[in-house]
């Protein structure tokens, strides 16, 4: 079974901010969570199956915040991993989430 990827207006916003290179690997690993979204790590502490891929661009740890509500994969945001998911909280409450 393929799971439908749905990208948040606000994921696609901060796609066009990365490198040419961060967005080909986040297009690639978005692929492999399209036939299976569950082979990322999951996300503790929160009662949604999310989920995040890890990524460096410009020396700098980011995450991609994926939720997987079947048969849709909703990518919600990307994080800098400086911020240990504080700001994830606050997104996920903000659009309904929560």
């Amino acid at each position: 079974m393929e799971y439908e990827i749905i990208p948040s207006q606000f994921f696609l916003e901060q796609i066009d901010e990365l490198s040419d290179e961060a967005a080909k690997l986040i297009e690639d690993k978005l692929r492999l969570a399209k036939i299976n979204p569950f082979r990322f790590k999951r996300i503790e502490g929160y009662n949604l199956f999310l989920f995040r891929i890890r990524f460096e661009d410009e020396r700098k740890e980011k995450r991609v915040v994926y939720l997987v509500d079947k048969p849709k994969v909703k990518v919600l945001c990307i994080l800098d991993r400086s911020s240990e998911y504080k700001k994830l909280r606050k997104f996920l409450k903000r659009h309904g989430y929560l």
